[in-house]
Parts: structure tokens; sequence; C-alpha cells
């Protein structure tokens, strides 16, 4: 028989096995419960794992970062920029390798297979000994390959980049490269060995199913489609990675959707209001879009079809509001636009939550209830 279950249960275990109910023990768990913290915009990451973690700082987290290692950034979901749970990254790596990424670059610009092992080679040799910036790394590949792969003929951002640069993911997900600290304001890269310098090899395989598991205990319950999007493949692969698992099915709002076999224990677990930074992975991981972001909340809340491109508010587990904030020397102003009433206890909750931002980013936060005039990624 086919467990039933509401949104609101799915919304209240999801929200608890994030952190965003009960606070989890350590930034690295934090990190690990997402599957991975998006980490374009560092500041937003650093206010994701906060959030999770009682008394967290940004601080706390380039610790985690770059003293204690725990935590590692690299190319991760959809070609994006991610924090990982270090113990994680092998299988995650595998995972990431196993799966298809299109090469969109023209034939005349595109690296092939050989190609990219030459220059996976050549990175290795490069970062073993110190930190690279991307501008010392061009001029050890162009060193090391020759013109071919230092040609400037990728375009990219309205200029064009060396050839060799379109092999940074496969760099990443064989374990070649990941960052370093910055130098400065200049990003960098290092070897992966000295994160894990006993890396062990895992099985494509293996590494896949633990992808599924992962998400389906973070996301859960959710389709094949569902899958596809949060990993950029073909939804036909994502049901062959169902197919492979080991999975129960439930029925969430008359949808068939699935969990990890023996998974379906749905407490009434208590939604809180939360306030969550852009691309928290709650966010763009959580399915199905019209219950998470329900009426008004879908066209204010997402850019198009894309969700996590705006700070939101969290009430009852749904997109309730958007949030915007702006710093000036150690004041935080922090706009909340809610798409509907806030009853005063709802009002103390994000009054409590804006505080938290405080004390994450290192500021004063000064709240103001009102509308957002700034449009996504502002």
């Amino acid at each position: 028989m086919v467990t039933v279950i509401s949104w609101a249960a799915v919304s209240g275990r999801r929200m608890s096995r994030h952190g965003l109910t009960d606070p989890l023990e350590s930034i690295p768990s934090a990190a690990a419960a997402m599957c991975g913290t998006h980490a374009q915009v560092m500041t937003a990451a650093e206010l994701s794992l906060g959030l999770r973690v009682t008394g967290a700082t940004r601080s706390e987290v380039s610790a985690a970062l770059w003293d204690d290692r725990s935590i590692v950034k690299t190319v991760g979901l959809r070609g994006t920029l991610h924090l990982f749970r270090t113990e994680d990254l092998p299988w995650w790596m595998a995972a990431f390798e196993a799966l298809p990424r299109p090469n969109n670059q023209a034939s005349d610009v595109r690296l092939d297979a050989a190609q990219v092992d030459v220059v996976l080679g050549a990175l290795e040799s490069a970062v073993q000994e110190r930190e690279l910036t991307i501008d010392e790394l061009d001029a050890e590949v162009a060193v090391r390959c020759g013109d071919w792969a230092a040609a400037q003929v990728m375009p990219a951002f309205g200029d064009f980049w060396p050839r060799w640069r379109q092999a940074i993911g496969a760099a990443a997900y064989r374990g070649v490269l990941c960052f370093g600290p910055n130098r400065g304001r200049r990003v960098t890269y290092t070897s992966v060995q000295r994160w894990l310098p006993a890396a062990r090899c895992v099985d494509s395989a293996d590494a896949l199913r633990a992808v599924v598991h992962a998400y389906l205990h973070a996301y859960g319950p959710a389709r094949p489609e569902h899958l596809a999007q949060w990993l950029a493949i073909p939804t036909p692969l994502a049901r062959s990675l169902f197919a492979n698992a080991d999975l129960d099915e439930v029925e969430l709002e008359g949808v068939i959707a699935y969990v990890n076999r023996g998974d379906t224990d749905f407490d009434d677990a208590v939604a809180p209001v939360r306030l969550l930074p852009y691309f928290d992975a709650f966010v763009v991981g959580s399915h199905p879009r019209p219950l998470l972001f329900p009426g008004r909340a879908a066209e204010r809340a997402r850019a198009r079809t894309q969700a996590g491109n705006f700070p939101v508010l969290l009430v009852d587990g749904e997109v309730a509001g958007v949030w915007h904030q702006k710093r000036s020397g150690s004041r935080i102003a922090v706009t909340v636009e809610a798409l509907g009433r806030l009853t005063a206890s709802r009002r103390r909750a994000v009054e409590t939550e804006a505080e938290r931002i405080g004390t994450i980013m290192g500021g004063r936060v000064e709240l103001t209830f009102g509308t957002v005039t700034v449009g996504p990624h502002a």
C-alpha cells in the first residue's frame, strides 16, 4: 500500500533535515545535509551554512574551509561552485565525472578527450606545491602544453579566454583541482590532495547511487524530473538512476513520488519562519515548485522557471515573500517584503531571523518591512 503524505509534512521534514528547524552540529554536517552549499556568491554560502548551526558566523565558515579543511570549495552541481563536506568529496566527484556534460563550444574551439587529458596532467603538476591564480595557471598551461591550449579563442563574458579553461570542470571532477584561499581579492586553485591526501577511488555506479540517496534524504519525496533539473541531466538518465536505486513509492498531493527504501515516516514537524539567502539549497532542490512557490510567490520570488534568484521568506515551509540586504560598513539594511499578512508572532519571528543574519555576517541589522525594489541577483 502506497503511503499518502501531505505537503505540510514534506515541508516540515525537509526543513528538519536541513537544520532549519533544529540546528545541526557543525558546518561540515550542514554542508552534507544540503547535498552541497551553492557558493557562486560566498556571502550567500556563509549565510546558508550559518543559519543551520547554532552560533556559527561567517568567520567559522572560513575557518572550516581554509584552516580545518573540513569543507572544500569546488565545481559541483550544474557546473556551479559548491561547498562540500570534505569526506564526501570522492563520491561526489566520481558521480559528476560519470554524468554527461555537453560541451557547447564551437568545433574549432572545443578540446577533444586527448587534449583534456594533456591539460589535466599539466594542471596536476602545476598545483602540487602551491596555490595558483587563474592567470598563473594560464602561464603554466601555456608553457607545459603549448599554443593550442593557450590560444584565446573561448568566448566568455564578452571576452575570450584561453582554450584550456574549458577543462576546469573536468579537472575538478577528476580530483585534480579545487579552490584554495583567496590571495587578496584574487581566487586561487590548489591540488585536491591537500584536502584529501589519501583520497579513495569510488566506483561510479556506487557514487551515482549515493547521490540519488543523498538527494532523496534531503529533498524527498521527489520524481526523476526533479533530480534531472537538480543535476542538469536528461530526464531519461534520471529515470535510470531511480530505477537502479532502492526506493519506495509514496503519494504526495495525488502524485506518485519516491523516497529511499523504508524512509516513509513523515511526522507533523513544525516549519518555522526563516529568511534564506540567494540560491539556498533548500529552495533550489525542493519540488514540486507550485507547492513551494504558491500563488503570487511563483511570479514574485522566481526568475522565469528558476528558483534561488531571490532571497526568500519561508512561512509554514512555503515561500511567502522575498527580502534584500544592503551592507554599509557594519550596518546591514534588511528589507522584507511579505506576500501576505504576517501575524504579530510571525513578524517577531522575522525580526529574530534578521538578528541572526546580523550575528552570522558580523553586522548590525536594521529591519524594514516593505517592498523590495531590486531584481534578482541584486
